[in-house]
């Protein structure tokens, strides 16, 4: 995912919305950052958040394209397999294959328990694509009593130089964001991708006119 894995978002991991000046994760009071460093100095992002749901249908919101429409994309193709794929888009109604489109190859999976992806496309112009296909994501599933689940995102293998300082930088704030809108999900309800997009347009229109 562009935001996440995943975009993400995701992300998007991994999810869309205009970029504020300097995001950060802490623009999100409910995630928690724990990210870390290995012993052979690769970085690992690792977030987390509770989410006001019970594990099964945490996890169907990343393995089922339902799942996925109603908070991350509104575009969404999912074949839930070893070697399978998540394959997302901002754009409603892309096409499934479209070079644009956010395409996550699904490692391997415990099912209700852990699901690990790694991006093998970004969209066009993205920056640092090649150094994020080199990061995996995890995600872990925890049961909080019956109605609740911690869902703790760990980004893997980010190496030393500017690309990966520029992926660290965009996904420290993109999959808090993801987090984030995946509690809104359970809390407030599935995402209105059509009044989404009507506000943005307003908000672009706005912004031109205040231009002009």
């Amino acid at each position: 995912m562009k935001r996440m894995i995943i975009a993400a978002a995701a992300a998007a991991l991994l999810a869309g919305g205009a970029l504020a000046a300097e995001p950060s994760w802490r623009d999100y009071p409910g995630v928690e950052n724990t990210s870390f460093v290995e012993a052979d100095g690769r970085r690992a992002l690792q977030l987390s958040v509770v989410v006001p749901a019970a594990a099964d249908e945490v996890w169907a919101a990343f393995t089922t394209e339902a799942g996925w429409k109603a908070w991350a994309s509104p575009t969404a193709y999912v074949d839930f397999r070893v070697g399978g794929s998540l394959e997302t888009s901002y754009s409603a109604g892309a096409a499934k294959g479209d070079p644009n489109n956010i395409v996550n190859r699904i490692e391997a999976y415990v099912p209700g328990r852990m699901l690990a992806i790694r991006n093998v496309q970004a969209p066009k112009g993205f920056p640092a694509a090649e150094a994020f296909g080199q990061t995996v994501t995890v995600l872990e599933f925890t049961p909080v009593g019956d109605k609740a689940t911690r869902v703790t995102l760990t980004n893997l293998g980010y190496g030393q130089g500017p690309d990966f300082d520029t992926a660290y930088r965009h996904f420290e704030w993109g999959n808090a964001y993801s987090l984030d809108g995946l509690r809104r999900r359970f809390a407030d309800g599935p995402v209105d991708w059509e009044k989404r997009a009507e506000q943005r347009k307003a908000a672009e229109d706005s912004a031109k006119k205040k231009g002009d």
